[in-house]
């Protein structure tokens, strides 16, 4: 019975995305991209709660140092942003989803199993760079997997889903690493890291995600047909061979990708909701710990409470951005960042340690109700065959220029030892400034999916004919 269930599981991926989209088994790898996620994200609260701890900063001479406690995550987020965006068009057309998650996280388990052995700081930041890069694919995977295999208009739960492992990684990890450093010590949490991705992520990369075809890799017919159907008049005839290989397949797919519409704006986005995530995953519990005076019990689940609160807003912005006309799908983003940033505002100015810690509990809220709102624009703007690139660029360089976000907070908060962490949590706000003029920028631009000369509008129903041509629709 067993055998069956997932022999149909794989002829489900053989058949192509047009027969996954009324099948429930695309749910299955919906749910294994939760679960790796979360696992990819306990990983990196990891090092967030180790800077905490006296003896892991005595192992690598980082006591009193803020700047270098910073570093160990910027140093990972710089790796992470390198890979996504140059890695992800190898992944896309050559390995394809599943054997390129088994690669990544078969790498993120020896590393991290690795780690508490390392000698020095040095290899210490070498290693999280390679672990980054590891993990820099990711999320490009899980886009590609979303849009292979969901309709245009259901593509809001699916994000919202599979990026609920965002924060429930986030808030399962802060209160578990903090659990294994009480009860254990700080070379437990790397071991235990280690085994978790082995053990459980990638059977469940191997049961649950199905391998895909030639065409769903991008080198098919089907994907050359569509790769042919969105040319624009510049790029010139069509080419008699439509199976490009190697660096001539590779860089079509970059290219395709960064003619995205409106991806500026996008990026800007994802590089200010990264900013705020790594800002406050990098600095919570030490602004709760040390700051605030809360005990190391508290600490643990408090700096959990954001990210459990954003994934009941996350689901709910996914429910949204599929009831809504696709031009107002930025208000998610309008909604969100304001109410992020005056929270966070509130935040810093709260002379209560309770509400202070209860502000930052409602912005980590306001922030998840944005989180499916960025992968679902680039799936409904990036071109055909090109979807995953194109959230490789969004991710990596959203991820590269972030990564500065730990090490400036830390600067901030090291400038002066009376109201440093008042300053660092205010660049927070200043992200969701940023957030939220992008998102009224793309509000009062919006022209409709896919805009531009020669590119076609997707199926979304039988009133959207083609590029040009009046619908029925509104909005």
């Amino acid at each position: 019975m067993r055998r069956a269930a997932f022999g149909r599981l794989g002829r489900l991926d053989e058949a192509g995305p047009s027969v996954l989209r009324s099948r429930t088994g695309r749910w299955y790898g919906v749910l294994t991209f939760t679960i790796v996620v979360a696992i990819s994200y306990v990983d990196r609260v990891n090092i967030s709660v180790l800077i905490t701890d006296n003896a892991f900063l005595d192992r690598f001479g980082l006591a009193g140092d803020r700047v270098a406690q910073g570093a160990l995550m910027t140093i990972f987020l710089l790796g992470y942003g390198l890979a996504a965006f140059a890695l992800t068009p190898v992944y896309e057309t050559l390995l394809g989803v599943r054997r390129g998650l088994v690669v990544s996280v078969a790498t993120w388990a020896v590393l991290t199993f690795v780690s508490p052995w390392i000698g020095s700081l040095f290899l210490l930041l070498a290693v999280r760079c390679l672990l980054g890069a590891a993990e820099g694919p990711l999320f490009s995977l899980k886009t590609m997997y979303v849009k292979d295999r969901f309709a245009e208009a259901e593509l809001g739960r699916p994000n919202a889903v599979s990026s609920m492992g965002v924060s429930l990684g986030t808030a399962v990890g802060m209160p578990l690493i903090t659990l294994l450093i009480v009860h254990s010590d700080w070379t437990t949490s790397f071991h235990a890291l280690g085994a978790l991705n082995a053990l459980l992520g990638i059977p469940l990369v191997l049961l649950f995600i199905r391998p895909a075809t030639a065409g769903d890799r991008g080198s098919g017919r089907n994907r050359a047909q569509e790769r042919d159907a969105d040319r624009r008049p510049e790029d010139g005839p069509i080419p008699s061979d439509r199976r490009p290989r190697g660096s001539r397949i590779l860089l079509s797919t970059l290219v395709r990708a960064l003619r995205t519409p409106r991806l500026g704006w996008i990026l800007l986005i994802e590089i200010a909701t990264l900013a705020f995530l790594w800002g406050t995953a990098s600095w919570l519990p030490s602004y709760l710990l040390q700051e605030r005076h809360f005990s190391a019990a508290e600490t643990g689940w408090l700096a959990a409470l954001p990210f459990t609160v954003s994934l009941g807003s996350g689901l709910l912005g996914g429910l949204f951005i599929d009831r809504v006309p696709q031009r107002y799908l930025p208000l998610v983003l309008v909604v969100g960042s304001v109410g992020a940033g005056a929270c966070a505002t509130l935040a810093v100015a709260a002379t209560s340690a309770t509400v202070s810690a209860t502000a930052l509990i409602l912005a980590g809220g306001f922030w998840g109700l944005q989180g499916p709102a960025i992968p679902t624009l680039v799936q409904r703007n990036a071109p055909a065959g090109s979807v995953g690139s194109a959230y490789g660029v969004v991710n990596g360089v959203g991820n590269l220029v972030s990564a500065f976000m730990p090490t400036l907070m830390g600067t901030a908060i090291a400038t002066d030892s009376g109201h440093g962490f008042a300053a660092g949590l205010s660049l927070l706000v200043v992200t969701q400034l940023i957030t939220l003029v992008s998102a009224v920028v793309l509000l009062l631009r919006h022209r409709g999916p896919y805009a531009g000369p020669g590119r076609p509008l997707p199926s979304t129903g039988p009133a959207v004919r083609s590029a040009g041509q009046p619908t029925s629709t509104a909005g």
